[in-house]
C-alpha cells in the first residue's frame, strides 16, 4: 500500500514534498505516525466530541480494571464498546486483553526473552530480514534502520518462528506484527501476535494455505446470499476467491483499508473473531460491485480485480464501512452453514485424491 520514497523525484518544500505520483512525504508525522504513502492523513480527524471520549475513557478504565468480571458476566458490554470504537488512549490496553495476550503473557513470564536468547531457523531469519524494510515504509517507525521499530519488528517475528517452529515465519506475519508495534511495546505485540495467529487466524499462516482457501469459498457461500448479483458477476468473470481475498484475510486487512477505518475494524474484530474479516470483505464486495453500472464498468476479471483492489474512498469511509458491516444480514446460523460445507467438500476432494492415487 505505501510509496516507496525516492529522493530524486521529490521536490523541495519546507514541511512536505510531493512524489510524481501526487503522494506526500512529509518531514512531520501525521497523528498515526506516517510521514507518506497512502496511508498519510494530516487533516484532523472527526470524532467525538471530548466529553464523549473522556466518558468513554472512563467506561473503559473501569471495565478493564475488573476485567475477568466483564468476560465472564458480560461480555455484550466489551461488544457493544468496540463495535463504537475503542479511544485511542485505551487501545494498546484494551486490545491486548480483548485478544488473550494479556492472559498468555501473564501465564508465561520471561518466554519472550527466552525465545530471544534462542538462535532461531537460519532460514525463518533469512526470509524475516528481507521483509522488514517493505512493512510500512512511510511510517516514522520503520522508515530507517537507524530507528528500533524494524529492529523490534525482527525481535517479534523471530520470536515467533521459535515459540512456534511448527509453522515458523509466513509473509502475511510481518505487517500484522508491525501494525501491532505501532500501539504497544515487543513483548505485548508478541503476545498479542500469538494469540491471533492461534486463535482468530488459525492455520491460515500454514504452507499450504488450505484454510484461507476453504475461508474464500465460505465467502463466496455468504455472497450468494446476501447479494446474489455480486456472486453471479464474479463467476461471469472467473474471479475465483483467491485471486482478491488472499491479502484481506492473511493480513487482516493491515495493507487495505484507511488507518482510521483499519483501527475501528480491529476493535471489532478482536471482540468478535473472524466473522468481522468475512463482513469486511462483503462489504467492499458489494460496495464495489453492488451496483449494475459498477458491473458493467467491470466487463472482465482485470477490471473487476482492479476495482477491488483499489475500492472507492467512501465504501472505505469508517463510519460508513462500520455501519455496513453492522447491518449485514447474516447469522451465526449462515457461517455454521457455510463452514460446514466447505470442510465437507474439502475431505470429498482429499478423499477422490487418494483413491484416485491408490487406483494408479
Amino acid at each position: 500500500m505505501a510509496h516507496s520514497i525516492n529522493g530524486d523525484t521529490v521536490s523541495e518544500c519546507s514541511e512536505a514534498s510531493t512524489l510524481i505520483d501526487g503522494s506526500v512525504i512529509s518531514t512531520v508525522p501525521d497523528r498515526h505516525g506516517f510521514l507518506g504513502g497512502t496511508q498519510y492523513s494530516p487533516e484532523p480527524r472527526q470524532g467525538p466530541p471530548p466529553e464523549t471520549v473522556l466518558r468513554r475513557e472512563r467506561k473503559w478504565l473501569k471495565m478493564l480494571s475488573t476485567w475477568p468480571f466483564y468476560m465472564q458476566r458480560n461480555y455484550r458490554k466489551i461488544k457493544e464498546r468496540c463495535r463504537k470504537g475503542i479511544p485511542m488512549s485505551i487501545r494498546p490496553r484494551a486490545w491486548l486483553y480483548i485478544c488473550g495476550g494479556h492472559q498468555l503473557m501473564t501465564h508465561n513470564p520471561g518466554r519472550y526473552e527466552e525465545c530471544l536468547r534462542a538462535p532461531g531457523e537460519a532460514k525463518s531469519l533469512e526470509d524475516i530480514k528481507k521483509d522488514i524494510h517493505r512493512q510500512f515504509p512511510t511510517h516514522e517507525m520503520f522508515n530507517s534502520e537507524d530507528k528500533p521499530g524494524q529492529h523490534e519488528l525482527l525481535n517479534v517475528l523471530k520470536a515467533y518462528t521459535v515459540n512456534n517452529p511448527e509453522i515458523g515465519y509466513c509473509q502475511a506475519q510481518a505487517p500484522v506484527a508491525a501494525f501491532l508495534l505501532m500501539h504497544m511495546p515487543a513483548e505485548q505485540a508478541f503476545w498479542c501476535l500469538v494469540s491471533i495467529s492461534n486463535k482468530y487466524l488459525q492455520d491460515y499462516y500454514s504452507p499450504d494455505m488450505e484454510v484461507v482457501q476453504r475461508d474464500g469459498f465460505i465467502l463466496q457461500g455468504l455472497l450468494k446470499k446476501v447479494s446474489p448479483q455480486v456472486y453471479r458477476h464474479l463467476k461471469k468473470v472467473n474471479a475465483e476467491p483467491m485471486f482478491y481475498c488472499t491479502e484481506w484475510f492473511l493480513c487482516a486487512f493491515t495493507r487495505t483499508l484507511p488507518w482510521d477505518t483499519l483501527l475501528r475494524v480491529w476493535d471489532v474484530f478482536l471482540c468478535e473473531g473472524i466473522k468481522i474479516l468475512f463482513k469486511t470483505a462483503l462489504v467492499i464486495l458489494i460496495g464495489c460491485l453492488g451496483t449494475a453500472k459498477s458491473r458493467r464498468n467491470c466487463p472482465g476479471l482485470c477490471e473487476t480485480l482492479a476495482r477491488l483492489r483499489n475500492p472507492p474512498e467512501e465504501i472505505l469511509n469508517e463510519e460508513n464501512l462500520i455501519y455496513n458491516i453492522n447491518r449485514l444480514d447474516i447469522t451465526e446460523r449462515d457461517f455454521q452453514i457455510e463452514h460446514q460445507k466447505q470442510t465437507k467438500k474439502i475431505k470429498l476432494e482429499k478423499l477422490a485424491k487418494t483413491n484416485s492415487d491408490q487406483t494408479r
